[in-house]
């Protein structure tokens, strides 16, 4: 098994398939929400990721084949006054489970926002999610609170209709 590790050039053709690839699979997963990936989106994600200066994306592939994927957001963190990096999407692909390909996803994310100056990585994870969550607990990741007292953080949205 060879395994290989990449930050994606979104102007890669190959590299714009199989990330594509790795988030339609993700989507149709129940922790992705189980439902496939608009046409719309599939069409135009990745001419919206050549044009945004504050992502990236990390591929792994297993013998050559797209085996899983992180994308990530760069935000800034106010009270380090350093910029920070979300972890927002992250899937390794059923058949290539249980080969620490996250492990080895997560060390290259992690190695580009050193290189950014960035002060911490943060990600979301489903409460249901235990599997995703015993993995990001064994790399160091824990639920984020400033006062014990006042609990953990929760992540809420709000959509907003498109114009």
């Amino acid at each position: 098994m060879i395994t290989n590790i990449i930050k994606v050039n979104y102007n890669d053709k190959q590299q714009g398939e199989d990330l594509l690839y790795c988030l339609c699979e993700y989507a149709l997963d129940p922790m992705g929400g189980g439902e496939p990936l608009t046409t719309e989106v599939q069409e135009s994600l990745l001419i919206a990721l050549q044009k945004q200066t504050n992502v990236f994306s990390v591929l792994a592939y297993v013998d050559g084949k797209p085996a899983g994927l992180v994308n990530c957001v760069e935000g800034f963190s106010t009270f380090n006054a350093k910029p920070l990096v979300n972890i927002h999407d992250a899937v390794v692909l059923k058949e290539f489970r249980r080969q620490g390909l996250t492990e080895k996803m997560f060390s290259l994310v992690e190695e580009i926002a050193q290189n950014k100056g960035a002060c911490k990585l943060t990600l979301e994870v489903l409460e249901g999610n235990v599997i995703a969550q015993n993995a990001y607990q064994k790399l160091g990741f824990a639920g984020y609170e400033l006062d014990p007292l006042m609990g953990k953080a929760v992540f809420w949205q709000k959509k907003i209709a498109t114009k």
